[in-house]
């Protein structure tokens, strides 16, 4: 394993948690329609054909938006797509309801097998990181590398920061915090985020933060935003409390795949204490750690997670050519 520091803050752009407001240069956004579920996915035009292709799953409250910035740096790498799980970003809520981590991971599962993609480099952050785990753990086959940035893997004792997040499974807590935060402005919702998910919130150009307060407004007018969150939260907490063959580390520990953990000195949500202990459980890993960065690398440091990510993929091909050549 290895441990890479973060290079100097500088400021970059953001997108929070929410729908989409903007396509990038070099993006487009399609919808796929699967049985029971309709898909926002986001795909970036790779800048050579016959790329090895790839797919990033969002955290809770987020969208397919959120990677952009390390799809953009990895265009000419891999053919990336990003998609927005059911009730984030553009994608309607499931038609069953089914808010689960077993749920959305059905959904990549199928998005997968339809699309003809697989096996595939998958990442997830966060929320998104937990469903991937599980997905490389049972599909295996899907899965060429496995890329996690501040996964919501169980831990025993949540760091205070993460509590609230945690709070919100808990029924009626969210409608609570709806009403006690109606006369909250998007620019302070805005502020409050970028707090909690960044560890420098000064590296958020103000561009990006008036792009964040409008995208902010846009997600508080969908009916159905604090039901979706309060659902996906207690998704997450189910998950936590499961033993057996379904135990998040347990599935961890059958991860085939060669896999980057990207964890941020910073991080509110998710202890880098963590880092340790998935370090050990997956079998074939490496460690980037970002002494800056907080919850959300991919948006903080993008360059440094495109470098890892990077040799995560020569190291795999080398090993794999090694293990197609003769001997003797």
């Amino acid at each position: 394993m290895s441990s890479t520091e973060s290079p100097d803050a500088r400021a970059v752009p953001v997108v929070p948690p929410g729908r989409p407001s903007r396509v990038a240069e070099g993006e487009e956004v399609r919808t796929v329609t699967l049985p029971g579920v309709t898909l926002a996915v986001r795909h970036r035009r790779p800048r050579r054909p016959e790329l090895p292709r790839a797919l990033f799953v969002h955290g809770l409250g987020g969208s397919s938006q959120n990677w952009s910035a390390l799809m953009d740096r990895l265009a000419g790498d891999v053919d990336g797509e990003a998609l927005d799980l059911p009730g984030f970003g553009d994608s309607p809520p499931p038609d069953d309801g089914d808010y689960s981590l077993t749920g959305f991971a059905r959904v990549v599962i199928r998005h997968l097998d339809a699309a003809g993609r697989g096996p595939v480099h998958l990442v997830g952050n966060s929320l998104g990181g937990a469903v991937v785990t599980r997905v490389a753990a049972v599909r295996p086959d899907l899965v060429r590398t496995l890329t996690l940035v501040s996964p919501a893997l169980p831990e025993l004792r949540p760091q205070r920061t993460a509590v609230p997040t945690g709070l919100l499974a808990v029924p009626g807590v969210v409608s609570l915090f709806a009403r006690m935060t109606k006369d909250w402005t998007p620019e302070r919702r805005t502020r409050e985020v970028l707090a909690l998910c960044y560890g420098d919130p000064g590296r958020v150009t103000p561009e990006g933060f008036a792009e964040a307060v409008a995208e902010y407004e846009r997600r508080l007018e969908l009916p159905y935003f604090w039901d979706v969150m309060a659902r996906s939260a207690r998704g997450i907490v189910d998950a936590y409390t499961l033993g057996g063959q379904h135990s998040l580390w347990r599935q961890a520990e059958k991860v085939l795949a060669p896999t980057l953990l990207v964890y941020g000195k910073r991080d509110q949500l998710v202890s880098y204490r963590m880092a340790a202990r998935a370090g050990k459980t997956f079998r074939d890993s490496r460690l980037l750690t970002l002494l800056e960065s907080g919850h959300v690398a991919m948006m903080e440091d993008p360059d440094a997670v495109a470098r890892a990510f990077r040799d995560l993929l020569a190291d795999t091909a080398a090993t794999a050519e090694r293990s197609a050549t003769p001997r003797g």
